[in-house]
C-alpha cells in the first residue's frame, strides 16, 4: 500500500492537484492527510512509534495511524484501510474534526496539512507492520499529555497539535450526552 503522492488542497479542502509526497514536504505545500486515534475500554489511547526508516518522524511517538488519502479516495475509507495496513486493526472510525497546521520537521521538510481526525475503539492488541511501526503502547491521556510536556521532542508535531483539541471535543460530547440523559429523565 505505497502512498507516494498527496492531494494538494486549498484552505477550503478543494483539491487542486497531486504531487509526489516528498516534494510536497520539501516545498511545504498544503495537502490532505488523516490521523486515527484508537481508544480502548479503559480510555487509553493506542500510540505507535514510527519506524526509524520513515523519511521524517522516524522513531517518534504519535497517534495510532496516519497517512495521506489518494486522489478521489474517500478519506474515511482510506483511514480504515491504512489502520489495517499499519496496525492490523479492524474497527469503524468516526470523523471528529479537521485542522490545518504548518510546521518544520527534520530533514529540512515541512508539514503543511489539512488533517482529518478520526476516532475508533478497540480492545485488540495491534499487529504492527514493521516497515511502518517500530513499537506501540496503550497510555492514558493524562500520562500522554504529561509526557509531551516533559519530552516534546519524543512526539510528532501533528500529534501534539491534534490531541488537546480531540480531548476537548470528546469532553464536550460527554457533557452533551449527560445533559441529554438528564433532560430525558426529567
Amino acid at each position: 500500500m505505497e502512498r507516494n503522492k498527496v492531494v494538494l488542497v486549498d484552505r477550503n479542502d478543494n483539491a487542486t492537484g497531486e504531487m509526489e509526497k516528498i516534494l510536497a514536504h520539501q516545498q511545504g505545500k498544503l495537502h490532505r492527510a488523516f490521523s486515527v486515534f484508537i481508544f480502548n475500554d479503559k480510555g487509553e489511547l493506542l500510540l505507535q512509534q514510527r519506524a526509524k526508516n520513515k523519511y521524517h518522524g522516524g522513531g517518534l511517538w504519535t497517534n495510532t495511524c496516519c497517512s495521506h488519502p489518494q486522489w478521489e479516495e474517500d478519506v474515511r475509507t482510506s483511514a480504515i484501510e491504512r489502520l489495517d495496513y499499519e496496525m492490523g486493526l479492524h474497527t469503524d472510525l468516526s470523523f471528529v474534526f479537521s485542522f490545518i497546521y504548518h510546521a518544520p520537521v527534520e530533514n529540512n521538510l515541512t508539514e503543511h496539512e489539512l488533517d482529518y481526525i478520526f476516532i475508533g475503539y478497540s480492545n485488540q492488541d495491534p499487529v504492527p507492520n514493521q516497515e511502518e511501526v517500530q513499537d506501540y503502547k496503550w497510555m492514558g491521556t493524562n500520562a500522554i499529555l504529561s509526557d509531551i510536556m516533559e519530552n516534546p521532542s519524543h512526539y510528532t508535531v501533528w500529534f501534539k497539535s491534534a490531541l488537546p483539541t480531540l480531548l476537548s471535543k470528546i469532553q464536550l460530547c460527554k457533557k452533551d450526552l449527560l445533559e441529554e440523559e438528564r433532560v430525558s429523565k426529567g
